[in-house]
């Protein structure tokens, strides 16, 4: 892929986008440990917390990048984001993490190990996204995670007043997912035209849309159904 093509700068905003819509929790996370310190202290956490969880986080999709080479796991790494696209059409964000550490480092190792936890799903659709390209991860993350850390709160009343946002991205994650799908070598040698390769992916993006909107609405009625 060359940089500053087309192509390139498609990567990169999908990127991000991934990452606007699945970090909202990690910056959340981020927001909610520091107030757990004194005031003198709480700067100073989200900033090398937000540091030391992109470092983190560009070390771990280029080893996702890499891993994602070998024949199957790109088949494999589709799957999944299918399913996580899926679930996220599904379940509304919630933090369910109760950070309780109190002092500095206390404070930077619960942020890693909780954005590690928490980031697998971005892992994955970045690394997906990033079509083997190093510069392409380390630029959208580096661009993505401190717009989410310092904008989470923004981000987040977005996309409760916008829900479709959610459906959006959860369209674009699947995009992804097919896409890594199409191009496993145990996969490709189906999908000799562009064509086919674009007629699988739209087939994909819709029918888990269709099911994930559906499942959604049912759940909802029997939700406000009265007992």
């Amino acid at each position: 892929m060359e940089i500053l093509s087309g192509e390139f700068f498609t990567a990169l905003i999908t990127i991000i986008l991934i990452d606007l819509v699945l970090a909202g929790d990690n910056a959340l996370l981020i927001g909610l440990v520091a107030k757990n310190l004194p005031k003198g202290q709480q700067k100073q956490v989200i900033f090398w917390g937000t540091f030391s969880a992109i470092f983190v986080r560009i070390l771990l999709t280029l080893v996702a990048v890499k891993l994602l080479q070998y024949d199957g796991l790109l088949l494999a790494g589709g799957i999944l984001l299918l399913y996580i696209s899926y679930k996220l059409l599904l379940t509304e964000e919630d933090i369910n993490v109760k950070p309780s550490k109190k002092n500095f480092w206390g404070a930077i190792g619960t942020i890693l190990l909780a954005d590690i936890l928490m980031g697998v799903d971005n892992i994955i659709a970045v690394a997906g996204a990033a079509h083997g390209s190093t510069l392409l991860v380390i630029i959208g993350l580096v661009i993505s995670i401190p717009i989410v850390v310092w904008g989470s709160a923004f981000v987040t009343k977005l996309m409760e007043k916008f829900p479709l946002i959610i459906v959006l991205g959860s369209a674009l994650l699947t995009w992804t997912a097919s896409k890594m799908i199409v191009k496993d070598a145990y996969v490709s040698k189906f999908f000799t035209t562009q064509e086919a390769i674009y007629t699988f992916e739209t087939i994909v993006v819709l029918v888990v849309m269709i099911i994930g909107l559906s499942v959604k609405y049912l759940i909802k009625r029997r939700e406000v159904a009265p007992n």
